[in-house]
């Protein structure tokens, strides 16, 4: 039987009173390198860079409020006991779909402000996106949080799985199901497929890149959802599989219904 090897340190470094935790600096590293790839792509649409900066400004108050009242939402019975700690972000206790609302809101109202097409700035920044989802869920492993139930150290090695991440998914005295791990896959396997196909002619009509992307991480996360031990639930329903659905079905309908009612340009020719 192979030893067990103690656990990442989450925390990255300490200056003085203050921890780094290594959480923040993923999701930081994956925002920069998001809004670095969306700048590119906004310059060959004419969209001004400050504007992204600008966006950015908006979308990181915004995804926090978002993220942290969505999970106190759906945790209200210990936060109605425990009002105190509904601030307490540094503490845990957020949720990507709540900032990915809060982030479209933003955007929304940005939009409108700056007099930018709406559709054109989802489309330059959903692959970003789910590229930083992905990078984000290595913080999950560096936390040993949002994983699946008791599993084996030989499945774990059937699925070729390093024994570095292994050996992380050792949580509790029991081997957990890796489910940060197939996230991680799936949005960066997205954010390939859609820097792959974005600019293939006569493929992508204008905000469907956008569409794309919220079904192909909607229909991942639902699978995925279901596997996890740590789901926000309303009654019986697993939140985030509700969503994930409702998000699927929203984006076909949208998706179907401006192919047949609008004379839409091809993404590929934007300027």
């Amino acid at each position: 039987m192979a030893a067990v090897t103690a656990a990442l340190n989450p925390i990255a470094f300490q200056l003085g009173a203050i921890q780094v935790h290594w959480y923040g600096i993923i999701i930081a590293s994956g925002v920069v390198l998001a809004l670095v790839l969306a700048v590119r792509e906004g310059q060959r649409l004419g969209i001004p860079e400050d504007d992204f900066y600008d966006y950015l400004l908006w979308a990181i108050p915004a995804a926090i409020v978002c993220a942290r009242l969505y999970y106190v939402a759906f945790q209200w019975p210990y936060y109605f006991r425990h009002p105190g700690e509904i601030i307490a972000v540094w503490d845990g206790g957020i949720a990507i779909y709540g900032a990915i609302i809060g982030g479209f809101i933003a955007l929304v109202v940005f939009c409108r402000q700056r007099h930018l097409k709406l559709w054109t700035m989802l489309d330059v920044i959903s692959p970003t996106l789910i590229m930083a989802q992905g990078i984000g869920r290595w913080g999950n492993f560096m936390n040993q949080e949002a994983f699946g139930g008791v599993t084996s150290r030989a499945a774990l090695v059937a699925q070729h799985i390093p024994a570095w991440i292994i050996n992380q998914m050792n949580i509790g005295g029991a081997y957990r199901v890796p489910t940060f791990l197939y996230e991680s896959l799936w949005d960066l396997s997205g954010f390939v497929l859609l820097m792959l196909l974005r600019h293939r002619p006569h493929l992508f009509k204008q905000g469907e890149v956008f569409l794309t992307y919220v079904i192909w991480y909607a229909a991942g996360r639902f699978v995925i959802e279901g596997l996890r031990t740590d789901s926000l639930m309303l009654g019986p329903i697993r939140i985030s599989q509700l969503l994930s659905v409702l998000f699927l079905v929203a984006a076909l309908v949208v998706l179907v219904a401006r192919r047949r009612t609008k004379k839409l340009a091809w993404y590929w020719t934007s300027k």
